[in-house]
C-alpha cells in the first residue's frame, strides 16, 4: 500500500523517500530478474543483477512474499504461485486475432509483401491471420489455409511442435528443428512452391511454449535469398512484439 505522500508505506514495509513509478520500478526489476533458467534466486544474485542496494532488495523481497508475487524457500526466491493465477485470468482474455492482425499489417506495409500468421494443427499448418500484399502478382493466400506442416518457412518454425513422423527423413527433421530453434527463424525459397519464398520467426506465450509463425511470403522475383536474409531482423522483432503483447517470453 502507499501512503498519502506517494511512499511506499505498504508493500515497503513503511519506508519514505519513494515515489509510487519509483518503488513500482524497483519491483519491475527484481520481477525481470527471475527467467526459466534460473527460477530461483538468493537476495544476493537479485542485487547483483539488478543494482538495487542490498537494503531496499531486502526489503521490498520480503514485502512481495507477503503479498505474493514472490514465493520463498529458505534462502532463495521464486516467482510467486500466485502470479500464475493472476496471468491466467489475464490470458483468458488476449484476443490473439486482436495482437497478430495490426503487427501483420505493419510487416505487410514495410515489406510490401504478404504477411501470414500459422499454426501447428496435428500435421498441417492453418493460416489464421493474412494481410495481402498490394501487387498484383502475389501468392494466394486466406485464412483458413491448410498445408503441410513439414515444408515451407512457418513449417520449419512450428516443426519442434509436432513428432518426427511429420517428415520422411527424420535424420534432415532433426537438423531443421536444431537450426531453427538455434536462429530463432527460417528461410525457404521454392520449397513448397516453385519460384516462391519466405521468411518465418516464432511467436511464444508466457510459458515460452510456442503460439505460432509469423511469415513474409512472395515471389522469388522479389524474394531472392538476398532479400529474405536481410528481413529476417524485420519479421523475428515482429514476432517479438506478438510474444510480448501476449506476456510471453522466448525460450531461455
Amino acid at each position: 500500500m502507499l501512503g498519502r505522500d506517494g511512499n511506499d508505506a505498504g508493500l515497503a514495509g513503511g519506508a519514505g523517500g519513494h515515489t509510487p513509478l519509483l518503488l513500482l520500478g524497483k519491483i519491475t526489476e527484481i520481477l525481470n530478474v527471475f527467467t526459466l533458467r534460473e527460477p530461483a534466486l538468493t537476495l544476493r544474485e537479485i542485487q547483483r543483477a539488478t543494482g538495487i542496494p542490498s537494503s531496499t532488495v531486502q526489503r521490498l523481497a520480503t514485502n512481495l512474499v507477503a503479498h505474493g508475487f514472490l514465493d520463498r524457500a529458505g534462502d532463495r526466491f521464486r516467482i510467486g504461485v500466485k502470479m500464475a493465477y493472476w496471468a491466467a485470468a489475464a490470458a483468458r482474455e488476449v484476443d490473439v486475432l486482436a495482437v497478430v492482425n495490426p503487427v501483420l499489417k505493419d510487416l505487410r506495409d514495410v515489406t510490401g509483401e504478404t504477411a501470414c500468421f500459422f499454426r501447428a494443427e496435428g500435421e498441417h499448418r492453418v493460416c489464421i491471420a493474412v494481410a495481402e500484399t498490394r501487387h498484383g502478382l502475389r501468392r494466394e493466400m486466406s485464412v483458413g489455409r491448410i498445408a503441410p506442416v513439414s515444408v515451407g518457412a512457418p513449417g520449419r518454425v512450428l516443426l519442434p511442435q509436432l513428432t518426427a513422423g511429420t517428415i520422411t527423413d527424420r535424420d534432415e527433421l532433426r537438423k531443421l528443428i536444431k537450426q531453427t530453434a538455434a536462429d530463432h527463424y527460417a528461410i525457404t525459397v521454392g520449397e513448397r512452391v516453385d519460384s516462391a519464398s519466405g521468411v518465418a520467426a516464432p511467436a511464444f506465450d508466457s510459458a515460452a511454449d510456442l503460439v505460432g509463425a509469423v511469415v513474409v511470403q512472395g515471389p522469388t522475383l522479389r524474394m531472392p535469398y538476398e532479400k529474405c536474409v536481410e528481413w529476417v531482423d524485420l519479421v523475428v522483432e515482429h514476432a517479438e512484439r506478438i510474444t510480448r503483447a501476449l506476456g510471453g517470453r522466448m525460450p531461455d
